[in-house]
């Protein structure tokens, strides 16, 4: 997917497959059939992402592959899961944000909707089949046996708006979209000052006693309408207002600096090179330099006994298709030599 592209291969594929071995085997022929179920009697975990019924189709299902290796881990990702109505509906991203509900709440206070600003459902949904792939190997420790683990884009959409829908299923009230604020604190927005924009977060009593000293309006701080947050969240526009014209009067970093020494959480809204250039992002190592000076985004766990750290760039196609085979099916150069040359792998350059 690009623009950008760096020479032949996108940006994007660079940046998600950084880290990774590649290898390139045709699932269409017997051969290549054969070499996925050494590599599955070898494996931990199999992940698939086809739609529902595909890898039964090629003879790859739960139950085939449970048979022959019962401690493995299987795990599908799928748009809308492994039954229902849905099951073989198409998915992505844009799509799922509509179908789950979060596209309605996502968008400005006037009721114009947007998507969110980065692929949610489908980095939540990865995140989810990681829990789920955890648990099931966490179970095959204690039982001895894998299990299969289905994870939907669309489910873990629901899952990850659980206060959202907790807020629904309790008051029946429909929600819509409040630009950046939140139904259920105020303040809690991005505000205008005199030279950008900046985000705060008052969430609580104590932080309400702490703000209105900081931005000088001790009056509003017992004030009828705003003494508490129950108070502020049905007076928010109000509130928003009277906050509106405070911080027009004055440049971003005056009021970040009084707000942190008040203890109340802000921001300037940055932008990706502001984040890049970052000092925190640099201490955090989250953008580190590859080979080629290419930059790609690091690990956001930090180990203290096994620091992760990204060290190769994505692979090409099929990169590592012989060493893999050697490696792990320990196959002969001989024998792998006979699978490229009747195209069952590829190899950089007998594939493009």
């Amino acid at each position: 997917m690009g623009p950008p592209f760096a020479g032949e291969y996108s940006s994007f594929f660079l940046g998600l497959n950084r880290g990774k071995r590649g290898i390139s085997i045709d699932l269409k022929t017997t051969d290549g059939i054969g070499l996925c179920w050494k590599l599955i009697e070898k494996m931990d975990v199999l992940v698939e992402n086809f739609r529902p019924g595909a890898m039964g189709r090629l003879g790859l299902s739960f139950d085939a592959v449970h048979a022959r290796n019962p401690g493995l881990v299987y795990c599908s990702i799928s748009g809308y899961g492994q039954n229902g109505p849905s099951r073989d509906e198409a998915a992505m991203d844009m799509v799922i944000e509509c179908s789950s509900g979060i596209l309605s709440i996502t968008g400005t206070e006037e009721g114009e909707l947007t998507r969110s600003g980065y692929a949610v459902s489908d980095v939540n949904a990865g995140l989810f089949a990681t829990i789920g792939i955890l648990m099931a190997l966490n179970s095959r420790a204690k039982t001895g046996k894998g299990q299969y683990v289905d994870v939907s884009m669309f489910d873990g959409m629901i899952s990850a708006m659980s206060s959202n829908y907790a807020t629904f299923l309790g008051s029946g009230v429909v929600p819509g979209p409040l630009g950046t604020g939140f139904r259920t604190i105020a303040p809690y927005r991005v505000y205008r000052a005199e030279d950008g924009s900046f985000g705060l977060a008052v969430g609580g009593e104590k932080l309400w006693a702490a703000f209105c000293p900081a931005i000088d309006r001790m009056d509003l701080l017992e004030h009828p309408e705003y003494a508490t947050n129950p108070l502020r969240s049905v007076n928010r526009r109000a509130l928003d207002a009277v906050l509106g014209e405070v911080f027009a009067r004055q440049p971003v970093s005056f009021w970040l600096e009084r707000l942190h020494a008040a203890g109340v959480p802000c921001s300037p809204v940055q932008n990706f090179a502001d984040v890049a250039n970052h000092a925190q992002s640099q201490v955090r190592a989250m953008f580190p330099a590859l080979p080629g000076s290419q930059r790609v985004t690091g690990p956001p766990i930090k180990f203290s006994a096994t620091p992760g750290r990204v060290t190769t760039l994505a692979p090409r196609l099929g990169e590592h298709t012989r060493e893999v085979l050697a490696e792990i099916l320990e196959l002969s150069s001989a024998t792998i030599d006979g699978l490229i040359d009747r195209r069952v792998v590829g190899q950089i350059p007998d594939l493009p």
